[in-house]
């Protein structure tokens, strides 16, 4: 929270790893680790935690999610530590949470037979939930001062690079990136394209809402797997798509500007 105004800072129910994230980017402060080398960290984390599934060490599994989203977010907090924001960290760290929230779906969808529309739509809901949350968030951070440099509301033209990061990685990055979040950004624009005029949205508001956070969607995979639910796991981010428009119709007519 400390990206956000005193005014505008929340109970963020997605940022639990906050904590470890700030721990572990402080312990790599002055060691050679980049925070290219945590995002990479947490992707490895992520591709462990789908084996676990696959052996059915669900409990393992479970902790692994969790203990990823605590790495995701020591990259950023290692960046800021050592002065070193760059787009291709900003990007990479987008893409392989989108690679990854696919592949911890489509091994639920093997576990469970489910049909591949069901995955779909699961992963359509998850991410479109993900990307309502991250433009109301990033409007709130723009509002601060000494905000991430990196975050932008949307990204649909590729940024001239920052110090010492290539700008030819950075346009394959900002292109990958688009190909896999275009699409989302689009449609909640299209949904909500005044919000961004917003100068405070409610913290009660922003905390229901951190539910559709990555943090959040890997937590309740995590409890579903070790409750006995995992056949729900799928079917819950379909229903959740539907109170995206309460959210965006409750903004419109009680959240103006």
């Amino acid at each position: 929270m400390s990206k956000l105004r005193t005014e505008d800072q929340f109970i963020d129910l997605s940022d639990y790893g906050r904590f470890f994230g700030k721990f572990l980017a402080k312990s790599l402060q002055h060691t050679r680790f980049t925070p290219i080398h945590v995002t990479l960290l947490f992707g490895i984390c992520g591709l462990l935690a789908i084996f676990s599934m696959l052996k059915g060490y669900y409990i393992l599994a479970g902790f692994l999610l969790l203990l990823k989203s605590g790495i995701d977010a020591a990259d950023g907090e290692l960046a800021r530590l050592k002065k070193t924001p760059s787009y291709s960290g900003r990007y990479l760290d987008s893409v392989f949470d989108f690679v990854l929230n696919f592949l911890f779906l489509s091994t639920i969808t093997y576990l469970t037979q489910s049909s591949y529309l069901l995955l779909f739509l699961a992963f359509f809901g998850m991410q479109l939930q993900g990307t309502l949350y991250n433009y109301y968030y990033v409007i709130l951070r723009n509002r601060s001062v000494g905000g991430d440099s990196t975050s932008k509301i949307f990204f649909f033209k590729s940024p001239k690079a920052l110090p010492g990061e290539s700008q030819l990685i950075v346009n394959v990055l900002f292109i990958i990136y688009l190909i896999f979040y275009g699409v989302f950004d689009k449609i909640i624009c299209f949904l909500d394209a005044d919000a961004y005029r917003v100068k405070h949205f409610p913290n009660w508001f922003m905390t229901v809402l951190s539910i559709y956070g990555l943090g959040f969607q890997l937590l309740l995979i995590a409890v579903m797997l070790n409750s006995s639910l995992m056949g729900f796991i799928l079917p819950t981010f379909v229903i959740l798509i539907l109170p995206i428009f309460i959210f965006i119709i409750y903004r419109k007519i009680r959240i103006v500007y």
